[in-house]
């Protein structure tokens, strides 16, 4: 990292941040043309989950390329100063990189779906909510099983 003052090294607080996002922004690779996009999510145990239909692009391209990065981001606001050139950023972020895992019903194991569901929920709602198996065979979840991921920081005032 070029800033080391901004570097956030504490996985408490890199956790933190991911645990104070709405959106994960996740990144594929198909050939040699990037795909971004944002999703919601659940973050558990060093994975992060997320849910989509049986079918789209996502799901084929992770089928021929599993690796991903993601990206996170709290607190973000521009901090003006005199001169458009002396304006700033503010912010919390995390990057980091994984490997993707699609977990659908041809595994057969509906309590990592589950796991998984619950997961989502949580960074959403302190609510419990019963799952119906039913619901869960509708969908596929992602997993992505994170390698590495670092946190920066800007809180200009």
């Amino acid at each position: 990292m070029l800033r080391k003052k901004q570097e956030i090294k504490e996985k408490s607080a890199i956790e933190s941040i991911i645990k104070s996002s709405i959106v994960c922004r996740l990144a594929l690779s198909d050939d040699d043309q990037p795909y971004i996009v944002p999703l919601c999510f659940g973050y558990q145990d060093n994975n992060l989950y997320f849910h989509t239909g049986p079918k789209g692009m996502k799901l084929e391209i992770l089928k021929r390329n599993p690796k991903v990065s993601f990206e996170f981001e709290t607190d973000v606001g521009v901090v003006k100063g005199k001169a458009p050139c002396k304006w700033n950023m503010q912010y919390n972020s995390v990057i980091g990189y994984g490997k993707a895992f699609i977990l659908d019903n041809n595994d057969g194991d509906m309590e990592k779906k589950k796991t998984a569901l619950n997961a989502i929920i949580r960074q959403y709602s302190d609510e419990d909510f019963s799952l119906s198996d039913l619901n869960i065979e509708k969908i596929v979840i992602i997993r992505v099983r994170i390698d590495h991921m670092t946190g920066k920081h800007s809180s200009i005032i």
